[in-house]
């Protein structure tokens, strides 16, 4: 059984591989990576690597022979129609070289109507229904990087976090854990024709963060709602599903997601608050 991840280097890529080394062989483990010059480290854990570009059919085939289950990770770039023809590219070329499974990283929920996850994930998990390979479709929940943005540790220094009105409730996870839940995906079996929504069991509000946010730095936080406040996120926020929930991730780690309180740690500089 031989097990590649596409997009290696990458922080998701990374993360899935080093819970695989912990579950199987590591010449069993195959990287994937654009540049092989940034993939040294993986080489110094006994892990295979090949040339895998998105945008290099001619490397795809070479790159895939061999492999039995091929997780492709979704392409993070800006324009979607160059996105579906990267995921293409892979799909096309896997199943030319007689990949038996494939995985797809999406995103969580998209029958809730999400309006800021174009259809390029649609369109590829249906790329990868008329393949006929066998497939596992792993839809990410919203990445908790999103509080990064929300000026945790401003709201330290003044006692207040302030955001845009609104009934916000998330469902976001680390990538921590959907590495985790990846990479056991990867290293089992029965996950044939199964599609995964990746969220949180449970939704947290900003009510909540700004208590968290008390108990780490030792000091009041509390939340407010001010319509002065503007930022990007907000509308991408409002155009996708975050309060829809889900047991799957828990379930496929055999464990509760990550806490809030430990989720937003390493966002928070709590030596200059």
């Amino acid at each position: 059984m031989t097990i590649m991840i596409t997009g290696a280097t990458g922080q998701l890529g990374s993360l899935i591989i080093e819970n695989l080394l912990a579950e199987l062989p590591d010449n069993t483990i195959i990287a994937g990576v654009r540049n092989m010059d940034t993939a040294t480290h993986f080489k110094d854990k006994g892990v295979v690597v090949r040339c895998a570009d998105y945008d290099r059919p001619e490397t795809l085939q070479d790159a895939f022979a061999g492999v039995n289950k091929l997780l492709l990770i979704s392409s993070s770039h800006s324009d979607d129609a160059v996105r579906l023809t990267q995921h293409t590219n892979v799909i096309d070329a896997a199943k030319a070289a007689g990949v038996a499974h494939i995985l797809y990283t999406g995103f969580a929920f998209p029958q809730a109507g999400n309006k800021g996850t174009s259809s390029v994930h649609g369109l590829t998990e249906q790329a990868i229904l008329d393949s006929g390979m066998e497939y596992t479709i792993l839809r990410n929940g919203l990445y908790i990087d999103f509080v990064g943005v929300l000026g945790l540790n401003e709201a330290i220094r003044s006692g207040v976090l302030a955001t845009q009105p609104g009934d916000w409730q998330f469902n976001a996870v680390t990538r921590r854990d959907l590495a985790r839940a990846t990479a056991k995906v990867l290293a089992g079996s029965g996950h044939e024709h199964r599609i995964y929504e990746l969220a949180a069991a449970q939704t947290w509000t900003l009510a909540g963060l700004a208590e968290v946010l008390t108990e780490l730095a030792g000091k009041p936080v509390i939340h407010t709602a001010d319509a002065s406040v503007q930022h990007w996120i907000y509308h991408f926020l409002n155009s996708i599903d975050t309060k829809s929930t889900s047991n799957d991730l828990e379930h496929l780690m055999g464990q509760p997601v990550t806490s809030l309180k430990e989720s937003i740690a390493p966002f928070l500089n709590l030596e200059n608050v």
